[in-house]
């Protein structure tokens, strides 16, 4: 949008184009962080045309730093906009500070443990996150918009809104339908438990990308064989997705992997309790037995035993559920997460 960078103190690069949990992260933050007062701007392909941005050629103004500060910072999410940063810093000598923010749950390359090495600062997303960096960092977990993702005033009329069935209780599973994510182990243990509890029926948002096509349809099939078809209900993808939240009384996150995972923060914002697996962050978002259950990674008879408790007693999930918002609103909103970042960049800015 503007390539005056006469002002900005931070720059945001993001070089994929490919849509992913990192782009929705820049997405989300960014305003909010100009909005606190951080100076943000993009830098990159993949982003929409309302974030302000920098082109290529304004590259050179790099060498001369904003007003009343010696440094810039330069705020990488992947080795691909590592590297850059410190290119421009190291073999160009611009004024720059390096911040990464990593997401990875695994052993890094060595490759990957280089480039680390190189930044001035490191933040992890969670715990374990930072549990596999050698070296120092500064944990801050995502945030969402409390604003968007809250409770319905009346839950029988959000359920109406988007076309389902107030007189059931509803159970979903958001996400790409995929191996990865689970979605398998959700429908398994609704096969097992809806013919148990018949006032719930189940939701499964999100889409099935070609690659996944085959295993969507395998998983339609199983619902048809077991006669469930009106009750495990596939929705695909839905830009509305805080009004499919609204909608229901309890929410499983079944992933096998996962880096962060804002599922379940969206659906606690909601007012909705969470049974996860225990993957990703999840463990340091959920109150295990006040604001949903842990249950044990790819493991269908421990997602049956936890979800079973909230089926039987739909008022468990209205008490767990008021729980879950008033934890979401004290620790997990996106203006908690942009000032604790806003801080790391702070530090950075104030040294020579």
């Amino acid at each position: 949008m503007s390539s005056d960078l006469t002002e900005v103190e931070v720059i945001a690069p993001h070089f994929k184009r490919r849509l992913s949990g990192v782009t929705s992260t820049v997405i989300q933050l960014v305003p909010i962080q100009n909005r606190l007062g951080q100076k943000v701007i993009t830098f990159g392909p993949g982003l929409p045309g309302h974030l302000p941005s920098m082109d290529y050629t304004a590259l050179p103004a790099l060498w001369r730093p904003p007003e009343g500060r010696k440094v810039r910072v330069w705020h990488a999410r992947r080795n691909i906009e590592m590297l850059p940063g410190i290119i421009l810093r190291d073999v160009l000598r611009m004024p720059l500070k390096l911040v990464f923010t990593s997401a990875s749950q695994r052993r890094h390359t060595g490759w990957t443990k280089w480039l680390i090495s190189k930044m001035d600062r490191v933040i992890a997303v969670c715990q374990k996150t930072a549990s596999y960096l050698e070296r120092e960092s500064t944990v801050i977990l995502h945030g969402i918009d409390l604003g968007r993702f809250s409770p319905a005033p009346d839950k029988a009329a959000a359920k109406v809104a988007i076309g389902l069935d107030p007189a059931f209780h509803y159970v979903g599973c958001f996400g790409r339908v995929r191996h990865q994510k689970g979605t398998d182990l959700f429908v398994d243990a609704m096969i097992r438990l809806l013919p148990e509890h018949p006032n719930w029926k189940a939701v499964i948002a999100g889409r099935a990308t070609a690659k996944h096509i085959g295993f969507e349809e395998e998983l339609k099939a199983k619902v048809k064989a077991a006669g469930l078809g009106e009750r495990i209900l596939f929705v695909g993808e839905h830009t509305n997705i805080n009004a499919w939240y609204r909608a229901l009384n309890l929410f499983v996150a079944p992933q096998r992997w996962e880096g962060f995972g804002l599922t379940p923060l969206e659906a606690m914002a909601t007012g909705v309790p969470v049974v996860a697996a225990d993957v990703g962050a999840f463990a340091e978002l959920i109150l295990d037995g006040e604001t949903g259950c842990m249950v044990e990674r790819g493991a269908l008879d421990s997602f049956v035993a936890g979800i079973r408790p909230y089926l039987a007693d739909p008022s468990l999930c209205q008490s767990q559920g008021a729980a879950a918002l008033v934890h979401m609103q004290a620790n997990f909103s996106i203006e908690r997460e942009a000032e604790a970042i806003g801080k790391v960049y702070a530090d950075l800015l104030a040294e020579r």
